[in-house]
């Protein structure tokens, strides 16, 4: 497909070059297609698993417009998922150049989807990231909260540890606000802070019975799980 205005592209919140990297998997370049997708996104074999592609880019499609004479849209998020897993059980994932070094600190207070993704934006651009993360293994919502059906941990841990080969130093069991304060992480020299925290604590819905024994928030029961 040649679609002159590449709806797609708008559809997908990291704007990656959709067509392009279908053209490279249809010329049987899968790495030349990975290469694609993380040029704006590290994190392909999660998204290409957990992102709403049908109201996302795969919802852009003009080949949706009309499913009974086109079959559907294109299958971007099946195709994502191909490369990201090809590249990884071929053992192809390559670590690109970093730039010289900034001499900039950065802390990424969180190791969900969000911290990931910057510190990942962030080493890229050759300054020093460590995330802190407050529990025991990084990927937040992506461990503690997705189904392992959904999304197996394997590949979590698979992008966790290329963030680490691309030079971000990742701190677990660390809770910043209780051990230190943001204050203290400028303190330490850190130039700039993000705050990932993500959506930890519950909102409750205020019913008799809530707080029984037994009644867990969805988040504590994903994570029990």
């Amino acid at each position: 497909l040649d679609c002159a205005d590449q709806p797609c592209v708008r559809g997908c919140p990291v704007g990656i070059n959709i067509p392009g990297f279908i053209m490279k998997i249809a010329a049987n370049n899968f790495h030349g297609a990975y290469d694609t997708i993380t040029d704006t996104n590290l994190l392909p074999s999660v998204c290409g698993r957990v992102c709403p592609q049908e109201s996302q880019c795969e919802g852009m499609c003009v080949m949706g417009k009309n499913p009974e004479k086109t079959g559907g849209p294109v299958a971007i998020g099946r195709l994502e998922r191909f490369v990201a897993d090809y590249e990884r059980q071929a053992g192809a994932v390559e670590v690109p150049e970093t730039p010289a070094p900034t001499g900039k600190r950065i802390a990424v207070v969180g190791a969900g989807p969000a911290g990931l993704t910057i510190a990942g934006d962030l080493v890229k651009m050759g300054h020093e990231v460590t995330i802190f993360e407050a529990l025991h293994k990084a990927g937040g919502v992506l461990i503690y909260g997705i189904p392992e059906f959904r999304l197996p941990k394997s590949i979590v841990d698979a992008e966790v540890e290329y963030l680490r080969r691309l030079g971000v130093k990742i701190v677990t069991d660390a809770a910043i606000g209780r051990l230190k304060t943001v204050d203290d992480l400028f303190a330490e020299g850190f130039h700039a802070v993000f705050l990932g925290v993500g959506a930890g604590a519950p909102v409750f819905m205020n019913i008799p019975g809530e707080n029984f024994s037994g009644i867990y928030s969805a988040n504590e029961y994903l994570t029990r799980s």
